[in-house]
């Protein structure tokens, strides 16, 4: 007999962002994270949604209600005035990083991760949410310094 298979572990990746979102705001820095929005059961306000993804402040002071549990991240926030319910589910975030300087992390493929579906929208939320096209909420702000973000392989 061969030795015993242990159990597969848990995803790493919800232990890594709520780590890195302590070190961000312990260093009185914004954490902002990167998502893929196309993933399945990602809902956030349709007008943040940029070429597939969007940037999220989840600093203290921007959300209300902010949970990282080990399957997705949830928070209210106001997209334009109006408050919004945002869910994001763990295989979606992308990165989490400090908005002033661009460090933080690309966080490491789920092996568990969902395709690529439809961005949920809130038929209430999409209809008072105004979309205004050259106007960007601070939640959506883009990373000032992105090239301190990279994938290593």
């Amino acid at each position: 007999m061969g030795e015993p298979v242990p159990p597969p572990m848990t995803s790493q990746r919800p232990y890594l962002l709520r780590a890195l979102y302590e070190w961000i705001a312990d260093n009185g820095m914004t954490p902002h994270v990167l998502v893929d929005a196309r993933m399945h059961g990602v809902r956030v306000p349709p007008h943040t949604v940029k070429d597939g993804q969007v940037v999220l402040n989840i600093a203290e002071r921007a959300v209300v209600r902010l949970e990282m549990d080990n399957d997705a991240l949830r928070f209210s926030a106001r997209f334009n005035g109006a408050s919004q319910s945002v869910v994001v589910p763990m295989a979606a975030v992308i990165a989490v990083y400090a908005r002033e300087t661009g460090q933080g992390m690309a966080l490491p493929p789920d092996p568990h991760s969902s395709e690529p579906g439809e961005v949920e929208v809130d038929a209430d939320a999409a209809a008072s949410v105004p979309a205004a096209a050259d106007e960007t909420p601070p939640e959506a702000d883009p990373p000032k310094r992105g090239a301190h973000l990279r994938i290593v392989k």
